[in-house]
Formats: C-alpha cells, structure tokens, sequence
C-alpha cells in the first residue's frame, strides 16, 4: 500500500518557562525540519485566549516562518471565519500568496477557536458561525476574479484562487466540503468519534469543483517519537498533564502536576483519554506502523501530525525521525509492489 503524504500542525505550545518570543522562534526551527524532511506543509491554528498557545494569528505567524523558510507550504489549519469578515482574510491571505507564491494554504473552521466571553470580546456576533457556508463561499469569491460583493475587490487577493480547505471535527464540515467541491481537513487528533462516518459522507456527497475534482481527505494525529520508547511516554504523560491544566485550571489558578494528575484519573480524565485516541507514541519504527495503520483505517491522503514533544529541540527530532522512518517504510512497500 502507497502511504500517504506526512504534513505538520504545529500548535505554538509556550513550554512551561518558555517565552513567547521562545515559542514562535520554535516554529521556525519545527517548519525548518519540516522543509529539510519533505514534509507537505505545516498549519497554524488560530486559538485565543490560552497561556499555552502563540499562534492566535495565524496570519502573521504565517508570515513570520514564510520568510524564514523557502519551499514548505505554511498555511492556516485555521482560521476560525466566525471571527472574521472575509475580505479581512482574503486581504491577509492575498498578500502572503504575493509575497510567496504557490505557497500559501487556507484551511477554514466554523468554531470560534475560544470560549464565549472571549467571542464576546472580539466583538463578534454570536450567530455569525451560522453564515459559515456563506462566508466561505464570499471568500472563495474574493480570491476569484468574481466578487460577490457589489463594487467592493480584496488587493491583494483578487486572482491569487488561494487554495481553501474546510476543517472540521463533525459531520457538519464533511457535509459543507463535500457540497462545496474543497478538500476537508477533519480534527481526529483530538476529536476521534465522528471519524468514520464524516469520512463516509465526504467522499460519498463530493462534488467536483473549479479547485478540485475528486475528494482530498487530510486527517489529524497525534505524534510524540523519541529516540527511545521511555522518553517518548515520558513526554507523552507531559502532554496529557499540560493539557488538563488547559482545560481544566481555574481562571488565574493554575493546577499543579499532582493535582493535574489526580484529574486524569477522575472521570473527568476519562475524557481526555477520548482525546489522545490516535496517538502514535514511541520510537520511530513503532510510530510508522501507528501511522500506517491509522492509513489503512481511513484511506486518507495525507496526514497532519501534531507533534506533543515536549519541547523544541524534542519536536524537531520528533519530525525528523519519523520523516526517516516513513521514508524507509514507504520505499520498502514499494519494493515490495513490484
């Protein structure tokens, strides 16, 4: 079996005493390697709100890395539209595709990316996540040479036709990329239970369309390789621990290691487990068979990793060892097919 393309979502994780000016360097050395390694592409996600992520706009971050790189895809694995108008994003992402060009992706969410109060605070409307369908169609529109807005052109944007991805983590989004002809991006390195059956509506619904005509399915998992299985677990109880504390820390009150472990013991921890379903953890050879056989599950085309190492250095080799080892394994099933 041919395996599937690799790409990167990087998070922006602030690693605890970690500046954020730390953080955002890491980017650059994480899509560096991805470059080096031939990944397809690394995504930003726009998240608010959060002392664990950097990357609230994605945009700029987008930016920042494109300018330090030459030939990796960067785009937005995403951009959450409710929080935006869509000439904003077609400006933003117009004037990345200018400045490098054929290099510039654009995956869409319907979710805010935050909770309500934030919303509230970016002075948006709460029903504005119902004009999705929509807004992407604006927006689509925007990077077109046909706007559907009387009199009103995106410069830049206008003629770049940047590439449009729909993301999701329900049926909604595989529904809305299926209709709509786009490839669909779906969450499963967090959000594992719909999986299956947005698959099956995607593909089963697809429409071809000006940007593509046969359905492109991208699905997320969950990476931490080491260089030896104890490190990797090590690092994979860090993650699970840094991310309690996300979800569940008071307002100014951060949980502490013990009382963050005694959370992913309660049944509330149990939730947490859901979400680390697709992991791949370990060394590199046991990743690749994880990931071969997560590749087999879904037929998907490509595979967004979410490298959880828990720092830079830590996530760079975690790129790097399974690009190698999913080389190997992918030279030898072709060897094996003659």
């Amino acid at each position: 079996m041919a395996l599937p393309k690799l790409s990167i979502l990087d998070l922006a994780s602030i690693g605890e005493g970690e500046t954020i000016g730390q953080s955002l360097a890491g980017c650059v050395a994480v899509a560096r390697s991805a470059e080096k390694h031939g990944y397809e592409r690394v995504w930003y996600a726009e998240h608010h709100n959060s002392e664990f992520i950097a990357s609230s706009s994605p945009a700029v971050l987008i930016a920042h890395v494109a300018a330090q790189t030459e030939t990796i895809r960067l785009g937005a694995g995403g951009v959450m539209l409710p929080n935006h108008s869509p000439l904003v994003i077609a400006e933003q992402f117009g004037t990345l595709a200018a400045l490098h060009p054929g290099r510039i992706d654009l995956g869409l969410g319907r979710a805010p990316g935050t909770d309500q109060t934030t919303f509230m605070a970016m002075r948006r409307d709460p029903r504005s996540s119902e004009r999705f369908p929509e807004d992407v169609l604006e927006l689509q529109a925007f990077f077109s040479d046909m706007s559907r807005v009387a009199n009103v052109v995106a410069t830049p944007g206008r003629g770049s036709n940047v590439p449009l991805y729909i993301l999701g983590s329900s049926l909604f989004g595989a529904q809305l990329a299926a209709a709509l002809g786009l490839p669909f991006a779906f969450a499963s390195h967090f959000a594992p239970d719909s999986l299956r059956e947005a698959i099956e509506i995607y593909r089963s619904r697809f429409e071809p369309s000006r940007q593509l005509d046969a359905p492109y399915l991208i699905c997320g998992h969950s990476v931490i390789v080491a260089d030896t299985t104890d490190d990797a677990e090590r690092q994979f109880q860090r993650r699970r621990r840094t991310f309690a504390k996300a979800l569940f820390s008071p307002p100014g009150n951060r949980l502490t290691d013990e009382q963050a472990e005694e959370l992913l013991m309660s049944p509330r921890g149990a939730y947490l487990n859901r979400v680390f379903h697709y992991s791949a953890v370990g060394t590199a050879d046991s990743a690749v068979r994880t990931l071969a056989a997560f590749a087999a599950e879904t037929g998907a085309d490509e595979i967004i990793t979410a490298h959880h190492a828990d720092r830079t250095e830590s996530r760079v080799r975690s790129i790097a060892l399974l690009a190698g080892a999913w080389s190997a394994q992918a030279s030898a099933n072709l060897s094996a097919a003659r």
